[in-house]
This record gives C-alpha cells, sequence and structure tokens, in this order.
C-alpha cells in the first residue's frame, strides 16, 4: 500500500464537488439568485455570514439531511463553513443526496473575509 493511503484512505475527488477560491466564488455569488448555505452552528452563523446564506448546521446530522429536500439538486449550490472542513464533508453528503453542482468555498469564512 502507498504512503499515500496509508496517510488519507486513498480518497478520491468527488466529480460533484468543486473547491473555488475566494475570488472566484464571489463571481459565482454575483452573476445570480442561487442556493447558498452556511453550514456552521447558528452561533457561529450569528458572528457574520455571507449575504443570502440560509444556515443549515452540518452537526444536526438527523436534521441535516432533511433540511436539503426543499433544495433543487438541478440547480448548482455553494456551501462553506468556518475553514472548509465541515463543507468539504457536507459537499460528500449532498453528492450522495443527489446534488450534482456543488461548490465550496475554499478557506471558509475565515478565507472570505
Amino acid at each position: 500500500m502507498s504512503i499515500f493511503k496509508l496517510l488519507f484512505g486513498g480518497f478520491s475527488k468527488n466529480p460533484h464537488v468543486t473547491v473555488l477560491s475566494r475570488e472566484d466564488y464571489k463571481a459565482q455569488l454575483s452573476k445570480e439568485k442561487v442556493q447558498l448555505v452556511d453550514v456552521r452552528t447558528p452561533a457561529e452563523y450569528k458572528t457574520g455570514h455571507i449575504k443570502g446564506a440560509v444556515n443549515i448546521d452540518y452537526f444536526q446530522s438527523r436534521n441535516f439531511k432533511e433540511a436539503f429536500t426543499n433544495f433543487n439538486t438541478e440547480e448548482p449550490i455553494y456551501i462553506y463553513c468556518r475553514s472548509g472542513n465541515r463543507s468539504r464533508k457536507a459537499a460528500n453528503l449532498l453528492s450522495k443526496l443527489g446534488f450534482t453542482k456543488i461548490y465550496d468555498l475554499q478557506g471558509g469564512i475565515l478565507n472570505w473575509k
């Protein structure tokens, strides 16, 4: 087994998830009304969020999947968290829920400011 697989578990890149730089993310959000989700906790969300973002707490796993039932899986969805870790996990979960165009903010909200 290669050292890469030992260290990283041999993860393959999810073809439905694109990590965007802050500049590209901002450019995409400015084009049109988008499905924008902040996956941080409500307390984190209250400290500041991207305008128009809906807060769906990733840690509320029971309700997290259900919260996306009203979203359109055919439309792109933009997600972010604090640093990029939770949103990466959330993106993979959204892919399993049928979303095919998932855009994640590189570095999370820390990179946005």
